[in-house]
């Protein structure tokens, strides 16, 4: 009989002790303790999706009594209800999807009134394509920290982390399982993680090496070369 499974909400661990740090992301967990020693402006964290910049946001925003907006939720009427609470510690989380006239309002409106402006994106601004240019200015002037993709040792941390978060106990062979065929991204772990604990929940059994190389089949993984030195999107 296969048992199924429902994709219930679940608790991601979000605490300064959880968030792992390798070479890849030393400089913007560097940064993040440093504040409030920011300089002017805004300061972009950007690397590829789960990298842990959302972790950056709420450690910066616990640290700062700072509030999270979404990108895609931005618009000009929520940079004035923002402004009107006196809230000008802001931490945008996918800054690239915002609109841009709320956008550079919302930089200004930090700046003018000495607070403090966090932006994540995918790519930094230098690669955006402006159409406001008083905002394009603004941003490719900020300090733009990257998050570069992880080592064996960071991959493995992440696994274990989300295998943690997801109250799953494996063992260190299948993380090393993991490791030699996982390609060097955040999303990957994720997404494998998230694929082992539905087939362990369906077929009623533990993480194992012989489950991960049945759902790596079914997924078309392949293969991927231990990363030798981490790099910097």
């Amino acid at each position: 009989m296969i048992q199924l499974t429902f994709d219930l909400p679940r608790r991601t661990a979000l605490g300064r002790s959880d968030f792992l740090v390798s070479e890849s992301n030393a400089a913007p967990i560097g940064w993040i303790d440093r504040w409030p020693e920011w300089p002017p402006g805004a300061l972009v964290l950007y690397g590829p999706p789960g990298c842990g910049k959302t972790h950056l946001v709420h450690l910066w925003c616990e640290r700062a009594s700072a509030v999270i907006v979404a990108g895609e939720t931005l618009d000009e009427e929520k940079v004035a209800c923002l402004a009107a609470e006196g809230r000008h510690r802001i931490a945008l989380d996918n800054a690239d999807r915002a609109s841009e006239r709320a956008l550079l309002h919302l930089h200004n409106s930090c700046l003018e009134c000495q607070g403090s402006l966090l932006i994540t994106a995918r790519q930094p601004p230098g690669s955006w394509n402006f159409a406001l240019k008083d905002l394009g200015s603004r941003l490719r002037a900020a300090l733009a920290i990257g998050i570069g993709l992880p080592d064996d040792a960071l991959l493995g941390a992440v696994l274990v982390k989300h295998f943690a978060d997801r109250q799953l106990s494996v063992t260190p062979e299948v993380i090393a399982y993991l490791i030699r065929r996982l390609e060097r991204s955040f999303a990957a772990a994720a997404d494998i993680v998230a694929r082992l604990d539905a087939a362990a929940l369906r077929d009623r059994c533990a993480v194992s090496v012989p489950l991960a190389r049945n759902v790596l089949a079914q997924g078309g993984y392949q293969p991927f070369p231990p990363a030798s030195d981490p790099g910097v999107t």
